[in-house]
């Protein structure tokens, strides 16, 4: 089976409506792929907030309903993602965000997939245009 790092740009994809999240059928597809042991994810523990705080947005901008986003949130809890500590993350994300002017946030899942060899799946482009050329990195739209 196949893992792969999960960005949180991904999975939010799986809850939000589709009519306004950009590339939610491909999401929707990893996330079929995971469901039926095709696939398995890894995540930094920086996820869990990501995942959070994108859902709080998400509510404040009308986009969905706090009891929806709680739902989504039990059900991402019950995957039990392999969450790695940051701290164990941390230098070589540092690394990569001063060398690559990235953020540290999306260095940490930059680093998580060096360090164990599979690759991020990430819905941010910018991000995978800036990095998939030296590190295990694809973009959502590519798959």
């Amino acid at each position: 089976m196949t893992t792969l790092v999960l960005d949180a740009s991904v999975a939010v994809k799986w809850f939000l409506p589709a009519k306004s999240e950009p590339l939610a059928a491909e999401a929707l597809a990893l996330y079929q792929n995971y469901q039926r042991q095709n696939i398995g994810f890894i995540v930094p523990d920086i996820f869990w907030a990501e995942i959070g705080s994108a859902f709080w947005k998400a509510i404040r901008a009308g986009r969905v309903q706090k009891i929806s986003a709680h739902a989504a949130i039990t059900e991402l809890l019950q995957c039990e993602f392999p969450t790695v500590a940051i701290a164990t993350l941390l230098e070589n994300a540092f690394l990569i965000a001063t060398t690559f002017e990235r953020s540290i946030y999306d260095s940490l899942y930059v680093a998580l997939a060096s360090q164990s060899g599979a690759e991020l799946v990430t819905a941010d482009e910018k991000l995978a245009n800036a990095l998939a050329s030296r590190f295990p990195v694809k973009w959502l739209g590519a798959i």
